[in-house]
């Protein structure tokens, strides 16, 4: 499979799974708690997962997705939302560091 075609499989799913978010977000608030569970255990990490796919690779994906459920579950979500920052960060500085090596 080409890199082109894992990429539009990806925007696919990145956007299918987006629909529950935009129906959690726009519905009236008696129903906001049947969409809840939904949205936070299912569609969020998968558009997480498909979005730090694209971005960073497939392992990072699931490393991303399994430090925001385990913040997320643990700690709330400033601490999740802190954490992914980190991580970004810490990918970034570990790119500079490699790169620096081979030079």
């Amino acid at each position: 499979m080409s890199n082109a075609t894992k990429r539009a499989i990806l925007r696919w799913i990145h956007l299918i799974f987006a629909i529950p978010i935009i129906g959690y977000v726009y519905s009236p608030f008696a129903e906001l708690p049947n969409y809840a569970l939904i949205v936070r255990y299912v569609a969020f990490p998968v558009i997480l997962l498909s979005g730090l796919w694209m971005y960073a690779g497939a392992i990072f994906a699931f490393i991303g997705v399994a430090v925001w459920l385990g913040a997320n579950q643990l700690f709330g979500f400033g601490p999740a939302l802190l954490s992914l920052i980190v991580l970004l960060i810490a990918r970034k500085v570990w790119f500079v560091i490699r790169a620096r090596r081979s030079t």
